[in-house]
């Protein structure tokens, strides 16, 4: 081989040895960027996911924060209602077991016994009678026009009767309350025969008494309360629960003696 011929040879050795060495160069650049593509989007999720779960943990302390005031707004909501319906006035009222028992038994429109209105107000039945001994002395000291009765077999308001002229005026007698002079008769031997066959009515009264009987049996002022033992077994009459609230009795011994309705002596 000349000289020539090596120095070609050499040449293109070199030629080869710089072609590879960038082919190598370029393989290199190229693996590296293809890495670095891999690399990005990887990095991208993992920063996504980092600032999401970052603002989900900022998010939800308000949130926590929001619904502990809006529970406790709510909470206070009813409270305040509750104060503001009432007037200023009425907020600063201190109820006592002496008022509980006035306020019920001013409010209620029949007799209520001791029993009931110790249910009523949660307290016990001695404590009720001390309560309505304490208004009763109150009204009398203050000169009020009504006391606290006792009325067939409970407590109720009423007016004293010296103020039944102008309460009259005030007040139209109900229907059901207004009795004939024939039944004011019947009602009154009832009142105070009873137990009593209407045949002792008939007989004290000399005339039949079977249509006024049941009249007042219909008003509620008289009831059956049994039979009697003779012949026929009759029916036995006398006044009710009712009679005793129409006429503001606490029990038929409160009714006026007989004596006492004797017209006097000329």
């Amino acid at each position: 081989m000349t000289q020539e011929q090596r120095e070609t040879q050499n040449i293109e050795y070199d030629m080869l040895d710089r072609e590879l060495a960038e082919g190598l160069e370029q393989t290199e650049s190229t693996e590296q960027s293809e890495q670095a593509e891999h690399a990005e989007p990887q990095e991208l999720v993992e920063q996504f996911e980092s600032d999401e779960t970052q603002e989900v943990e900022d998010s939800s302390e308000p949130i926590e924060q929001d619904e502990e005031a809006d529970e406790s707004e709510s909470a206070a909501e009813p409270e305040k209602a509750d104060q503001a319906d009432l007037p200023q006035q009425e907020q600063n009222v201190e109820t006592t077991v002496e008022s509980v028992v006035e306020a019920v038994l001013f409010a209620s429109d029949e007799p209520l016994t001791a029993a009931r209105l110790a249910n009523i107000v949660e307290t016990d039945t001695k404590q009720v009678r001390e309560q309505i001994k304490n208004l009763n002395e109150k009204y009398r000291a203050n000169n009020n026009a009504f006391r606290i009765e006792q009325i067939a077999g409970g407590f109720q308001m009423l007016t004293l009767s010296p103020y039944n002229h102008w309460l009259k005026k005030l007040l139209r007698a109900r229907s059901d309350s207004k009795l004939s002079a024939a039944a004011l008769e019947t009602l009154a031997i009832i009142a105070y025969k009873q137990p009593v066959m209407r045949a002792d009515i008939e007989v004290i009264r000399g005339v039949a008494a079977g249509e006024v009987i049941r009249s007042l049996t219909y008003k509620g002022l008289v009831k059956i309360v049994g039979r009697a033992e003779v012949l026929g077994r009759p029916m036995l009459y006398g006044t009710t629960k009712k009679f005793l609230e129409v006429f503001g009795l606490n029990s038929l011994k409160d009714l006026p003696k007989v004596e006492e309705l004797k017209k006097p002596p000329a």
